[in-house]
């Protein structure tokens, strides 16, 4: 061994000094055996880690080269993405129009504080699925425990949060961009069973049939492979990526009414850009797409009605042509700026209205037989960490998930009585905080509203700027770059 210079006690002394400082923010003492792994690298020498830099064989070199680089980025990637940065694209229209498709987001880990691992052994830059090779890119074991670092802050009303989705722990491969697991089952079972006049039944009755939907439902989904696909579980940091904005804190009770979100019984400031879906009949022309351009609707928005004329009717939409056929009526999502534009528009406009809510939403808790709509819903309690909350067969369904699935304890309901772990319970403590998460494209957004509260754990991070933002309506040489949206901080969009 050659003696070391002051320069690699040097290196090696700030490199350490640097590492420990990792493992004590992180608290993941386990890291200790890298450390005389870096010594040697520096000081001792005793493993040829570059051995290959000596071979006679200039393909060995090369190809070695290549690999001690990709290695090396690799390395540095996995470590940069799940404790620091994290890029995101914006893959819908649910933020539409604070945040549009195709916004590309620098996401901070720090901001929250970021998560140790669940599942240590992955592959960098590929949430739950290598391209090309279609395989996990993820190995199961080991998977550790919730726990988080210290950041520069909580999550607050009103930011935009990237977390990993809830609901998507079960996924039918085939359907995971459309709807998840447990929705499905709901909506196969509806689709192929005698329908309910649940309104006649007693709640009892409701839990019985609603119980009965999603048991058959599931029957069906994994006796189907060959159109719902393969079933598979997802670990808390391999669901799919959600970006939407927090509405409700831990505590908090919410209840939205006619599209008015309110919190603690105060309406909450909406988002200066919110979007809701509008009815528009025209005088007798189609609208242009010079008009729509205008009114910032995107190609896959500009669409006419699917609902009969029987059903328009009934709304008010009577305005018809000479030969007595309804004029265009077009359902497009539109912010108050564009509402106003549009409404005012009196060659173009004969009558616009809110798109009212359908009757069936499978909005959440799908197994709780509720009146609810996406325009009126609740009221209910956000789950807080070390809160206390009294169950009853009337809100067990809205609680059951959290207690379940996200804290880990068995519950089941055996002649009317709850039981949490074998043991009956009338009561449960909150182990983790929740969130309620929508999108200011109100009408447009799979949300909270349709899935649930979002667990602590599975808080992301928090967007801090745009990049890059690029219009899918748009070619490279007519306007495809976004200009305007580059490197624009999130908060004040």
């Amino acid at each position: 061994m050659k003696q070391a210079t002051r320069k690699q006690w040097i290196n090696c002394s700030i490199v350490t000094v640097l590492y420990l400082i990792f493992l004590f923010w992180v608290s993941s003492w386990w890291g200790l055996i890298v450390v005389p792994f870096i010594f040697d690298a520096y000081i001792t020498k005793r493993i040829p880690w570059n051995f290959w830099k000596n071979s006679k064989n200039k393909t060995v070199r090369t190809v070695m080269g290549w690999i001690d680089a990709i290695v090396f980025a690799l390395i540095a990637v996995y470590f940069v993405n799940n404790f620091f940065f994290q890029n995101y694209q914006i893959p819908t229209s649910s933020l539409e129009k604070s945040l549009l498709i195709g916004d590309y987001l620098f996401v901070s880990k720090m901001s929250y504080g970021p998560r140790t691992p669940n599942t240590p052994l992955s592959m960098p830059l590929a949430q739950h699925t290598l391209p090309v090779l279609n395989c996990k890119s993820y190995i199961d074991f080991p998977q550790w425990g919730y726990k988080r670092s210290a950041g520069f802050g909580k999550v607050k009303r009103n930011d935009i949060v990237v977390f990993n989705f809830p609901a998507g722990d079960t996924v039918a491969i085939n359907y995971q961009q459309k709807t998840d697991f447990y929705t499905l089952c709901y909506m196969v079972a509806q689709n192929s069973m005698q329908r309910v006049n649940m309104d006649s039944l007693t709640h009892e009755q409701q839990q019985a049939v609603l119980n009965l939907y999603y048991a058959e439902g599931r029957k069906i989904v994994l006796a189907n492979e060959s159109e719902f696909g393969k079933i598979v579980v997802r670990p808390v940091d391999r669901r799919e990526n959600y970006v939407k904005r927090c509405i409700g804190l831990p505590g908090d009770t919410l209840k939205i009414v006619n599209g008015q979100v309110y919190v603690n019984d105060t309406p909450l400031k909406n988002p200066q850009n919110m979007q809701f879906n509008y009815l528009v009949q025209t005088t007798g022309s189609y609208i242009t797409d010079e008009i729509f351009e205008e009114l910032g609707v995107s190609v896959a928005d500009r669409n006419l009605t699917d609902k009969s004329e029987p059903e328009l009717k009934a709304l008010g939409f009577n305005t018809a042509n000479a030969q007595g056929k309804l004029n265009p009526v077009y359902e497009i999502p539109l912010t108050m700026t564009a509402y106003h534009a549009l409404a005012g528009n009196k060659k173009l406009t004969a009558k616009i209205k809110r798109s009212p809510a359908g009757s069936n939403e499978f909005l959440y808790p799908q197994n709780m037989y509720t009146k609810w709509t996406r325009n009126n819903y609740g009221p209910l309690w956000i789950p807080k960490k070390g809160a206390t909350i009294r169950l009853t067969m009337d809100n067990l369904a809205l609680y059951e998930r959290p207690i379940r699935a996200y804290e880990g304890n068995k519950l089941e309901v055996r002649n009317g009585k709850i039981f949490i772990n074998g043991k009956q319970a009338d009561s449960y403590t909150f182990k983790m905080d929740y969130y309620w998460m929508m999108g200011d494209n109100r009408d447009n957004s799979a949300d909270s509203r349709y899935w649930g509260f979002v667990p602590e754990d599975h808080v992301v991070g928090k967007p801090l700027l745009v990049w890059l933002s690029l219009d899918q309506d748009k070619g490279w040489f007519s306007g495809k770059i976004r200009w305007n949206r580059l490197f624009r901080l999130v908060k004040n969009m």
